[in-house]
C-alpha cells in the first residue's frame, strides 16, 4: 500500500482510531492516502481539513463534479495514477453520465480540455495546467483572463486552492508509493458539512 509502515484500522488506538472512525468508508476501510499519515495523525487531520475545504465544502460555488474534473486533470499532469483513478470515479459518480465522463477523461488524457470544456470551465482548465506545469510563470494577466471568461475572484480562489491541494496530494502519493490496493474508488464525503468527514 505504501513504502513506509502504516497502521491499519484494526490496530489503531487513540487519536488515530478516532480519525479513522470519522473517515472510514461504508465497508469499514480507510483509503490508503489517509492511512499513509498513520504515524503522524496530526498531519492526517490537516490533510482531511484541507481536502474537505477545497473539494467538498458547502460554501464552494463551483460545481463539485467540475472540481473533481480539475483534480483529475492536475493529477494527470503530475502523472499520479492513484489520484486519477480516485477522482475520475468521483467525477463519474457526480456527473451520472458515463459517456460524458469517459469523453472528458479522454480529452484530458490527450491534453485537449477544449474537447470537453468551453467558456469559464476551459479557462479554469488552462489556468490549472499553467499553475501545475510552470507556477512561477503564472501572470496577473492570466487572472484577468479568468475574469473575462466569467469567473469571479472567489471562484478563481477556489480553483487556485484546488490545484494547489492536488499538487500536495499527488506528491504525497508519488513520494510514498501509495497504491489503490484495497481502496474503494471514488468515495465522496457523506455531506458538505465541514465537520462531517464520513465517506460513502
Amino acid at each position: 500500500m505504501t513504502w513506509i509502515r502504516t497502521i491499519p484500522l484494526d490496530k489503531a488506538t487513540g487519536e488515530l482510531r478516532s480519525l479513522y472512525q470519522r473517515i472510514k468508508g461504508p465497508n469499514h476501510t480507510v483509503d490508503n492516502i489517509m492511512m499513509a499519515h498513520s504515524l503522524r495523525p496530526h498531519s492526517m487531520e490537516g490533510h482531511l481539513a484541507l481536502y474537505k475545504a477545497v473539494l467538498h465544502h458547502r460554501d464552494n460555488a463551483l460545481p463539485r463534479w467540475f472540481l473533481e474534473a480539475l483534480g483529475l486533470y492536475v493529477s494527470m499532469l503530475n502523472s499520479c495514477g492513484y489520484c486519477v483513478q480516485h477522482h475520475y470515479e468521483g467525477m463519474r459518480r457526480l456527473l451520472k453520465d458515463d459517456a460524458r465522463s469517459q469523453a472528458t477523461r479522454e480529452a484530458l488524457e490527450c491534453g485537449n480540455p477544449q474537447d470537453s470544456f468551453n467558456g469559464k470551465e476551459l479557462a479554469a482548465m488552462r489556468y490549472a495546467q499553467a499553475l501545475t506545469r510552470n507556477p512561477a510563470e503564472v501572470t496577473e494577466e492570466q487572472i484577468s483572463s479568468l475574469r473575462e471568461a466569467g469567473l469571479d475572484d472567489g471562484e478563481i480562489l477556489e480553483i487556485n486552492q484546488l490545484v494547489s491541494y492536488f499538487a500536495y496530494a499527488n506528491r504525497m502519493v508519488l513520494g510514498l508509493g501509495v497504491t489503490t490496493k484495497g481502496d474503494v474508488l471514488g468515495l465522496s464525503p457523506s455531506s458538505d458539512n465541514p465537520e462531517d468527514w464520513s465517506h460513502r
